[in-house]
């Protein structure tokens, strides 16, 4: 994609950043253009990264590429990444109808492969309808990702989280500790897999304890800005009715939970800091700031994370690559002073800006 000619003169001290990225399933693309655009920036670094789901496997894929070929070898891993995504899905029996194709609707309801999968899924467990336990995103990242390549990325920090079967509680891994295993823990839809068991723990998606989590940043990153990757919508149009779009609902709300809660507590923190009732010695201020697209996303629904076709990937990232490429241009300049989102006005549902 054209990249548009920007009023900001690279600069030779590249701001560093801590990128949160979120679970989406195929939304992840969108994600994709997002970090397409910053590693093209030669004024912005990562320090850190922390993903769930779809975001875990976008962060893995991208320490891996830096490794091997630096910012364009992450680009283009990443591009090789959602390529593989589309073909291995080349026989899904998911797909959108004629008339959706025609009318460009990206949504999977009238799919006779997703309507039949939906249904099965809501009446039987994976234990049930995939007692060989397969899944071909396992097989996937395997062929994409060197896990050993991963562990030894000493250019950023990994968080990758997953949600504990046992205690509802957080995990985090942490780049030394991380497998093909720990990622797909982080991506496990109770719903359509079965719990993966890592180190004798099982454990579902981490959208449930942490979508994703943003205390690491705090502890264990030189930065203070963290960059939220938002593909998981906070408010919807109006109040559902359909049974599945309540359920829909429902576990956005429930993906929103955690992260809300971790929105808060920076908040709280900084206004602590800021009226000189917190020690800066012993507290960090943390700058918060989201890339979203809330018109791009308005009219997809939740069948559409399943939506693998190589047209809806591009477009997706080509979404992202273009509020990234936005964002680049209105807030590059508040790195590092102060946060471009109206943290509490956010969380009262008001507007982010």
């Amino acid at each position: 994609m054209k990249k548009r000619k920007s009023g900001i003169q690279p600069s030779q001290n590249p701001k560093m950043i801590n990128l949160a990225l979120q679970g989406g399933g195929a939304h992840g693309a969108y994600t994709w253009g997002v970090l397409d655009r910053l590693l093209e920036s030669d004024r912005i670094e990562i320090s850190a990264i922390s993903g769930t789901s779809a975001g875990a496997m976008n962060a893995v894929v991208l320490a891996d590429g830096l490794m091997v070929g630096g910012k364009t070898g992450a680009r283009d891993a990443l591009r090789r990444f959602w390529e593989a995504v589309n073909q291995a899905a080349a026989f899904s029996p998911m797909r959108r109808t004629p008339f959706d194709t025609l009318t460009g609707n990206w949504n999977l309801d009238y799919s006779a492969g997703y309507l039949f999968f939906d249904i099965f899924s809501r009446m039987a467990s994976p234990y049930q309808l995939n007692i060989l336990n397969l899944n071909p995103l396992r097989d996937l990242l395997t062929d994409q990702v060197d896990f050993e390549r991963v562990r030894s990325c000493d250019k950023l920090k990994l968080f990758i989280s997953a949600t504990s079967v046992r205690n509802g509680q957080v995990k985090v891994f942490e780049r030394s500790g991380l497998t093909v295993d720990a990622v797909m823990a982080s991506a496990c839809l109770p719903q359509i897999f079965q719990a993966v068991n890592v180190n004798g723990e099982d454990y579902w998606d981490g959208g449930y304890a942490g979508n994703p989590v943003l205390y690491p940043f705090a502890y264990h990153s030189d930065s203070q800005d963290i960059v939220i990757v938002q593909i998981n919508p906070l408010n919807c149009q109006e109040t559902p009715f359909a049974a599945r779009d309540i359920l829909n609902r429902v576990n956005e709300i429930t993906f929103n939970a955690s992260f809300l809660h971790e929105l808060r507590a920076i908040d709280f923190v900084a206004r602590m800091l800021d009226e000189g009732s917190l020690d800066p010695e012993r507290y960090r201020k943390m700058l918060v700031h989201i890339i979203a697209d809330e018109k791009g996303f308005q009219n997809l629904n939740a069948s559409s994370k399943m939506n693998t076709e190589w047209e809806f990937l591009d477009h997706l990232h080509k979404l992202g690559y273009r509020a990234a490429d936005d964002w680049l241009e209105v807030n590059f300049k508040r790195l590092g002073k102060s946060s471009s989102v109206n943290v509490r006005g956010l969380l009262h549902g008001c507007s982010r800006k």
